[in-house]
């Protein structure tokens, strides 16, 4: 159906009475042996080219330092390569939305991945920092598509509500696993006793050989995609317009919209503001600050690899009001804990108060959240309509996150950092509103 008039544009929550994934279906060989063994390779492709755009994404801090070092290019010059990773990611995932159901899932997959592989080995081999930029150009325009691509193929996948939501959280903790493990492989690669030395650039060889792997996996798959193309909206900006709105006029999704940037806030405004709250707030050393939001980062991927399994069990809605209350107590028992005022500069572990190593033990908590919401929304719609509501997801996301850091970065300014911290309680409790008023849509839909 076309949507060349909005007011004609067909329910996207609208299901078959088999479920919304009732026609999607992972096409090995004519026997299900064939099938299992696609699905398994396609799984295992995808969680590879996640932990290889993790790797990439979170990298710009290192690939700054080292182009200072290495470049010698100055600081401003440096600092571009954010934008140049951010910018790409917004505007292609907006452009993409509505053309992934007839480029094919997996093909765009494949083609994000082979541009990623090329741009590492033109990290690599070019000694330059221009080739820096068009790295992170590179990685931002791929991981649009690739996530886009990625969610929308996760119904395929996994047919059923609940091993949906599982399959996300675990993409989403294999995603975190990569973040942690990104430090480590950038860090095997620097040369400490010389750290304006070219051999940082051979880490690109990995990161080249990963996505070529990734990509191949998907080339050795097949997926019918026939349920995903069969109803696409108009392509287009304009019709990605068209589609993003009629989608957001509909209750579930501006109910999830809320949960959304309620959520990314809450994870956005902790992760980016608790280094300075371990800084200033408890007393703990620059470098010790920085360790204990690792932990922070170590519990959203332990969190969401559990709650893979978790969600299988209890279904995504107890999960989530379970882990928003674990969210309050942490808080609520931790806070005080940290309103002593702390004499001196902390340096060592053995010092610290216990509210360096309880306070980033939220994110074990907050981590199920945001995959799970997701895949309670995605579940529910038409296979057609995923990748827009996959382009409205980063978007939101995107809103909700610089809005968490500034709103939490001007509480910390006007009435300090614990106080802030329990504010995050406001947030919290209008997410608890927003899931409950998500799972009734969802009743009133039909989708559970």
């Amino acid at each position: 159906m076309s949507l060349g008039n909005p007011l004609r544009f067909c329910n996207p929550f609208q299901t078959s009475a088999n479920g919304p994934h009732a026609d999607w279906r992972v096409s090995g060989s004519d026997d299900d042996g064939g099938a299992g063994v696609s699905t398994a390779t396609i799984k295992v492709a995808i969680a590879l080219a996640y932990v290889v755009f993790a790797i990439l994404l979170n990298s710009v801090g290192a690939v700054i330092l080292q182009s200072v070092e290495y470049f010698h290019v100055s600081n401003l010059a440096a600092s571009t390569l954010e934008a140049s990773k951010d910018l790409p990611i917004a505007v292609v995932s907006f452009l993409v939305a509505n053309t992934l159901p007839r480029w094919g899932y997996r093909r765009s997959m494949i083609a994000g991945l082979l541009a990623v592989g090329g741009a590492c080995v033109v990290m690599a081999s070019a000694d330059a920092f221009w080739a820096t930029r068009l790295l992170f150009v590179a990685v931002g325009a791929s991981f649009a598509v690739v996530k886009v691509a990625a969610y929308s193929s996760v119904g395929l996948l996994a047919p059923s509500p609940r091993a949906h939501a599982s399959l996300l959280s675990l993409l989403e903790g294999v995603f975190m696993l990569g973040v942690l493990g990104g430090y480590f492989l950038f860090g095997a690669f620097v040369d400490a006793r010389d750290p304006g030395s070219a051999h940082w650039l051979q880490v690109y060889w990995v990161l080249a050989a990963a996505s070529f792997a990734s990509a191949a996996l998907l080339a050795a798959s097949r997926l019918d995609e026939t349920a995903a193309s069969g109803d696409a909206p108009e392509r287009g900006v304009r019709g990605t317009l068209r589609a993003m709105w009629a989608l957001a006029r509909q209750p579930l999704t501006a109910v999830f919209i809320a949960a959304v940037f309620l959520y990314v806030l809450i994870e956005q405004g902790v992760g980016t503001w608790l280094p300075t709250f371990n800084r200033e707030g408890l007393g703990l050393s620059a470098p010790l600050s920085i360790q204990a939001a690792s932990i922070f980062a170590a519990g959203l991927a332990g969190g969401r690899l559990a709650a893979g399994v978790i969600v299988r069990r209890t279904g995504w809605f107890p999960l989530l009001l379970g882990c928003l209350g674990g969210m309050v107590v942490l808080i609520l028992v931790t806070l005080p804990l940290a309103a002593r005022p702390a004499t001196g500069t902390i340096e060592r572990w053995a010092d610290a108060p216990p509210a360096a190593l309880l306070l980033p033990l939220v994110g074990a908590f907050m981590a199920p959240i945001y995959p799970i919401l997701n895949s309670a929304v995605l579940s529910a719609i038409a296979p057609a309509r995923q990748p827009t509501m996959v382009g409205l997801i980063v978007v939101i996301s995107a809103l909700g996150g610089t809005t968490g850091s500034f709103v939490i970065g001007r509480v910390f300014a006007l009435i300090g950092p614990a106080q802030a911290f329990y504010l995050l309680l406001v947030p919290i409790a209008a997410l608890a509103v927003a899931i409950v008023r998500l799972r009734a849509v969802r009743a009133r839909a039909g989708t559970g």
